[in-house]
């Protein structure tokens, strides 16, 4: 399955979560979408509450079917637990980190600055969304991007940043200091239930 380009807002609502991590899609309708408005939700059976699950986390951090997979191919073959080490591959990745340090206002406004070059790490220019950023490497605008208007608007607008982040706003220039902690992340996600899904 590629990589959903469709309205957010009805995603989130058909998965009962924010995928913005906002919470603004379920604030007025905080019902499935379709013609027949909030009618019942039907009980999931456990594979549907692992499917459902797997797409959350997928459609939060904007990855493909394929790309999902494989990362947590990658998650199975190193120490620790399957889950955490999962959602820390995914947290490490280049755009998310972007948007985690407030660039970009989003994780799809983010995947755009990085694929159209407008971002360094470690002052060269990586225009691949998915690289894995190492816990020490510094991310920064690139010069000529500085006073891009939804650079400085996405800034404006976040207010606080994750504790294993740190980001200087003048310079435009932030550090990933460390690898998050798991209580440091989304606590409505459950990712034992998408190991349960590839353990099937």
């Amino acid at each position: 399955m590629a990589r959903m380009t469709g309205p957010v807002w009805k995603v989130s609502r058909r998965l009962g979560f924010s995928v913005l991590e906002t919470g603004e899609e379920l604030t007025k309708r905080a019902y499935a979408p379709g013609q027949h408005g909030p009618t019942k939700r039907v009980k999931l059976t456990n594979y549907g509450l692992q499917l459902r699950e797997k797409q959350r986390i997928r459609f939060m951090y904007g990855i493909n079917e394929r790309q999902f997979y494989n990362t947590f191919i990658k998650a199975s073959k190193m120490e620790g637990i399957k889950g955490d080490n999962f959602m820390f591959i995914l947290e490490s990745r280049l755009d998310n980190l972007v948007y985690r340090m407030g660039f970009g206002r989003t994780r799809r406004a983010a995947r755009q600055l990085v694929n159209h070059g407008h971002i360094l790490v470690d002052g060269k220019k990586v225009d691949i969304p998915s690289y894995i950023v190492k816990p020490g490497q510094t991310i920064e605008v690139k010069e000529k991007s500085k006073n891009m208007a939804s650079i400085n608007e996405a800034l404006e607008a976040t207010l606080n940043t994750v504790a294993f982040v740190s980001v200087d706003k003048e310079a435009k220039k932030g550090t990933y200091l460390r690898l998050p902690e798991r209580s440091e992340l989304n606590s409505e996600v459950n990712e034992s239930l998408v190991v349960e899904f590839y353990n099937r």
